[in-house]
């Protein structure tokens, strides 16, 4: 790596992980998180980014590092770019329908609409249609704010082709991406009536409930039960989810009401164990997404709460 320097400035020399360096990381991980987990999709390979990037981050002389929360973010976008292009082959081989692994978030995020937004599950399915260079140019530049200039060092790119790649990305996202309403105390009752609705089988209420082009998605992964394929429309969503209450829901499976990805979700336990998970995307009070997770890779780690941060309105200066 070239020498010490400030802004994304990489480079120092060897050395042995210290106190320093700790602290350091430990600054700045909930921002390298959310950053390799909006390119990822995945905490598991989020998680194993910020292993890989703390690695590196402790071989160098962390008291030479002019801006170590912009170095660490060049390597955590690096480290990530790399997980990508191993993953998006993964992925296509993926059995049935594959869905973001959902993140629990606590009221900060929601708070926070742009942050809330890049996490939900509507916009993180929009990103898995880029290629992973313009992945992570839209999601340094247009969630957290980094200049073009910044973000090529990152990607190795000159900073007119980040340019152009930043203008190809957006308008991409842009012509996918349905309008985001964050969690709110009016969609969480929604939940609730959907929910009640489904325990004594009112099919028109649920219907009531739902925008006429709802979506339903399912992500089992080969492992459990789930359609393989989105059920779309009221009428055929409504018989859908009762028909799943039917076989899957007990007099001994616990509900709890909670928030994944900065949208309601409900969380259906069988013997205290999470089973499964559903995240609702709602607008103009209609339900116009349901996101069922039954995959037990993805639900191990869905107990936990993770801090998400965008690091400030400009988180490239010291």
């Amino acid at each position: 790596m070239p020498g010490t320097s400030g802004g994304f400035g990489e480079g120092a020399a060897a050395g042995q992980g210290t106190a320093i360096e700790e602290d350091a990381f430990s600054e700045h991980r909930a921002l390298l998180f959310t950053i390799a987990y909006e390119m990822l999709g995945s905490v598991a390979d989020a998680e194993d980014v910020l292993q890989e990037s703390y690695l590196r981050w402790s071989a160098v002389d962390a008291a030479g590092v002019g801006h170590p929360r912009a170095y660490l973010v060049r390597v955590v976008t690096r480290q990530a770019l790399n997980h990508l292009r191993t993953v998006k082959a993964r992925r296509e081989e993926y059995v049935g329908t594959w869905l973001p692994e959902p993140i629990r978030t606590g009221p900060a995020v929601s708070e926070d609409v742009v942050l809330a937004e890049s996490v939900s599950m509507a916009l993180m399915l929009v990103l898995e249609t880029l290629n992973p260079t313009e992945r992570a140019v839209f999601v340094l530049h247009d969630v957290f704010g980094y200049p073009h200039g910044e973000i090529a060092a990152s990607v190795g790119k000159s900073e007119v082709t980040v340019r152009q790649i930043a203008h190809r990305a957006r308008r991409h996202v842009h012509a996918r991406r349905r309008r985001f309403e964050p969690d709110s105390a009016a969609s969480r009752e929604i939940v609730q009536r959907f929910l009640r609705a489904t325990s004594t089988g009112e099919i028109q209420t649920l219907m009531d409930l739902m925008a006429p082009d709802v979506v339903q998605m399912s992500d089992g992964g080969g492992k459990a039960s789930a359609a393989r394929r989105p059920v779309v429309g009221s009428a055929d969503v409504a018989r859908f989810v009762l028909g799943v209450a039917r076989t899957s829901i007990t007099e001994a499976t616990e509900i709890e009401s909670a928030t994944y990805n900065g949208m309601p979700a409900a969380r259906f336990l069988a013997d205290g164990e999470l089973d499964w998970l559903v995240v609702f995307e709602i607008r103009g009070g209609l339900i116009t997404g349901l996101y069922a997770l039954r995959n037990p890779d993805k639900l191990h780690r869905a107990d936990t709460v993770r801090p998400l941060d965008r690091g400030g309105h400009q988180p490239w200066k010291p």
